[in-house]
């Protein structure tokens, strides 16, 4: 990982065509601005990390819906 240090107003170039700019800085919130190609997915880490947990609950029913849904299919099944 590179580390680097900006003030407000300060930029870093990713690249040929992503300019992520320092807006503001108070306490220990920074805010920043992605300049980037609109076909350039950017995404913040915690909502793609919570995406992701909740995908794999969805993935992975609880042993009681299982058992539900297999004394529901032997209902059906007689």
């Amino acid at each position: 990982m590179l580390v680097l240090s900006r003030r407000a107003g300060e930029s870093i170039v990713l690249g040929e065509d992503i300019t992520v700019t320092v807006l503001e800085v108070r306490g220990d919130v920074v805010r920043i601005g992605i300049d980037a190609p609109r076909s350039l997915k950017v995404h913040r880490a915690e909502l793609l990390a919570q995406l992701e947990e909740s995908n794999r609950q969805a993935a992975s029913p609880s042993d009681d819906l299982v058992a539900q849904l297999s004394q529901a299919l032997k209902t059906d099944g007689d």
